[in-house]
């Protein structure tokens, strides 16, 4: 299994320019709150919880995180438990509402993206592995910690590994 550094490093060579990091610190939000609220129906009772294909794909990413980095790990799975519970509104309201939200959501999210990416002027990070798409939250997460000066361990050997270590803050040159 790949290093958190090691997932970091390969995003992170897609992600250089500064307006791309921008664009996808708007999108990938989007696009996370998106396909839980898409995934929010429907909903099963199990004992006392109610699980649906949201929480399932949460757990499961959660447990992804928590093994690359138990810090980020916890973050993560903080974030996508908002992320869960603000898709419990939009699953309970009608279906033009859940799927109005949810794919336009998942749309522009996306759009907003491959605007980054022609910046950029790189592909994106999952079309050459799909785990990218479980990568890119976590960035955004470990970006921020980077700006904050937290976890510069990781930030440095990032930028050892990218021949970038004049950077400022962050990753991203």
């Amino acid at each position: 299994m790949k290093t958190l550094t090691d997932h970091l490093t390969q995003y992170a060579a897609y992600h250089q320019d500064h307006r791309n990091v921008v664009t996808h610190f708007v999108g990938i939000p989007m696009i996370v709150l998106a396909v839980t609220i898409l995934l929010s129906r429907p909903q099963w009772q199990v004992g006392a919880l109610m699980l649906s294909p949201a929480v399932l794909v949460a757990l499961a990413s959660s447990w992804f995180y928590a093994r690359l980095d138990a810090r980020f790990g916890i973050v993560m799975a903080l974030l996508l438990a908002v992320s869960l519970a603000a898709s419990q509104w939009f699953a309970a309201q009608s279906t033009s509402v859940w799927l109005g939200w949810g794919v336009g959501l998942f749309v522009l999210g996306w759009a907003i993206q491959f605007l980054g990416h022609y910046y950029e002027g790189k592909k994106p990070a999952f079309v050459d592995d799909l785990v990218g798409l479980l990568v890119g939250p976590l960035f955004l997460v470990a970006e921020t910690a980077f700006h904050f000066n937290m976890r510069t361990e990781v930030r440095d050997e990032i930028r050892r590994r990218l021949g970038s270590v004049s950077a400022p803050t962050g990753v991203a040159a």
